[in-house]
């Protein structure tokens, strides 16, 4: 006989959450490891621009991150591969150059010291969405993780390789953890790789939801109370975990170099 038929909607949350605390282990890859994966699951996402757009996570040494060498794609990038830099982008270890458009990365890192990883790309449904200068719209359960979450940039600053773009990009985000940036792309700030790799996909996905629906009719918002309780009943390390490890599981059977 079932015991918890007459619970609260709150007792099941709190015995779902302990579940998962319980659960649900830390990661044995390195952070070198999952940022490598985060590249090769991002670009199966959809995340693929050329070289453009940039991966970063705040390494062991203070003042300094990975990121992947000038010159590679998303699908390129091995664990091998990562260099580490400091804010000035010179180079700490490794071989290769950064994208010059790291620098905003570092104008975050130093205003946000929540922020351990960041996700900056340009897939397409953020990109045309990002053309028509209008903010993501979160109108769907699956999709609001990002409810009141993602900041908008409307004018768009121009190429990020300056401290003013930096400047900009950074006071727009505040204390968000994704932004959509217009004629551009959009940006992850987030606390873990886990957790900027599942929002920079869930990111991608609300955009081409929010474009389909406004080719069918208008965009019908969410009651506030209910989208501001799935998202953070969503929002959690260990949801995130257990997301990435999906993630990184489906592309290790494409991508098993990028481990290397």
């Amino acid at each position: 006989m079932a015991n918890t038929l007459e619970m609260s909607k709150k007792e099941l949350v709190s015995i779902a959450q302990r579940r998962l605390d319980k659960g649900v282990g830390e990661s044995l890859w390195s952070m070198r490891q999952k940022l490598a994966l985060t590249c090769r699951i991002l670009y199966d996402g959809g995340h693929d621009s050329g070289l453009a757009g940039q991966i970063t996570c705040r390494a062991e040494q203070p003042d300094t991150f990975y990121t992947q060498q000038l010159g590679l794609g998303f699908d390129e990038i091995s664990t091998s591969s990562l260099i580490q830099v400091d804010q000035d982008l010179e180079l700490v270890a490794g071989s290769g150059i950064p994208n010059p458009a790291n620098r905003f990365h570092t104008w975050i890192y130093r205003q946000r010291p929540d922020v351990n990883c960041i996700v900056h790309t340009h897939p397409a449904h953020i990109a045309a969405l990002s053309m028509l200068e209008v903010p993501l719209e979160i109108s769907h359960m699956d999709t609001t993780p990002l409810y009141e979450d993602c900041a908008f940039l409307k004018t768009w600053p121009g190429v990020p390789v300056g401290n003013e773009e930096g400047e900009i990009i950074a006071t727009a985000l505040g204390g968000k953890r994704a932004i959509l940036l217009a004629h551009h792309g959009q940006l992850i700030a987030a606390k873990s790789i886990e957790e900027a790799c599942v929002l920079a996909l869930l990111i991608e996905r609300a955009a081409k939801l929010q474009l389909l629906a406004m080719a069918a009719g208008e965009v019908k918002p969410i009651p506030p109370a209910l989208a501001k309780e799935a998202h953070d009943w969503i929002s959690t390390d260990k949801r995130n975990t257990v997301a990435f490890n999906y993630y990184a599981r489906r592309a290790l059977r494409q991508h098993a170099d990028c481990l290397i």
